[in-house]
């Protein structure tokens, strides 16, 4: 019996029209005279550009999400302890930077000078115990900072975009650590394996498998929202001085496309990267998950 192949028109048609609009959107990019594309290739690799590209944009992703990562991990750890006080403490830090956008995050933190003139470490409260034994101008402080010195835009930005990030990295951490069975860690614990070790040794590389994926994400998104550090505010970053340039040259579109490709190219190597990740620490899964294809299509469940 001769087999005839199914048919299927619609997805001619669906690639027909996909080639028309894509040959379009070519075409646009190409005739539309608006692109300035020499104006745009002269001004988007300036020293201040790439400056703002290293220092504002890759170093401050790293900073941000060294710090969310770090702090998150152990914010999940809090947050699945025992002990209620860790445990509450933990999700309140949680519900409070998952609550406030970034933006007002940001914006809070660069104003925090109101508050303190002055950054000064030692005794706490050693003004209200010197006076409850009778010494007045009692002082038991290390050292300290004028407040403008330390909090400058760039480390207020950090901060904001740090432990927001930790909020968030503290959640997807928490998912993977529970998507481990307990009983290798009750069987870990039975050989006498501290809960420390377990934790770095059996937990999370397994763990590693979910936190991965989500985690690429957050760092792509932070990748884009180092934009925000503009409201520190922060001069030295990408999107600010290729804005800079278009205003200042009445030609602010082909500037816009330039942070838009900037932003897809560091994008597309993140991505590049997460990909390795996910192969590395999704090896033993996707094994078994191609055996399980494997016996569905060939009939090895039966």
């Amino acid at each position: 019996m001769k087999v005839v192949p199914v048919r299927h028109p619609w997805r001619w048609v669906a690639v027909a029209a996909l080639a028309v609009l894509a040959a379009m959107f070519v075409h646009m990019l190409v005739t539309n005279s608006h692109f300035h594309w020499a104006f745009m290739v002269d001004n988007a690799f300036r020293p201040p550009v790439i400056d703002g590209l290293l220092r504002g944009t890759i170093a401050g992703t790293l900073i941000a999400m060294t710090i969310g990562v770090v702090l998150g991990v152990v914010v999940a750890v809090m947050r699945l302890s025992d002990n209620p006080v860790l445990s509450g403490t933990a999700w309140l830090f949680t519900w409070v930077f998952r609550a406030v956008p970034r933006v007002v995050l940001i914006v809070l933190f660069a104003n925090l000078g109101i508050l303190w003139k002055r950054l000064e470490f030692g005794l706490p409260f050693d003004h209200q115990l010197g006076a409850l034994f009778g010494i007045h101008d009692f002082e038991a402080r290390v050292f300290g900072i004028d407040a403008a010195t330390a909090l400058t835009g760039f480390v207020a930005g950090m901060l904001a975009l740090g432990l927001s990030e930790a909020a968030y990295m503290a959640e997807i951490v928490r998912a993977g650590i529970q998507s481990v069975d307990e009983g290798q860690s009750e069987a870990a614990a039975a050989l006498g394996m501290p809960k420390g070790r377990i934790l770095r040794r059996i937990v999370l590389p397994q763990a590693m498998r979910v936190i991965v994926p989500p985690t690429g994400n957050e760092t792509i998104a932070m990748l884009k929202d180092t934009s925000l550090l503009a409201y520190a505010p922060v001069i030295f970053e990408l999107f600010y001085q290729l804005k800079a340039v278009g205003t200042a040259s009445f030609d602010v579109f082909p500037m816009l496309v330039a942070a838009a490709l900037y932003y897809l190219f560091i994008a597309s190597l993140l991505m590049i990267v997460q990909a390795f990740l996910e192969r590395k620490f999704g090896a033993g899964q996707r094994r078994s998950e191609n055996t399980g294809l494997l016996k569905w299509r060939f009939g090895g469940n039966r």
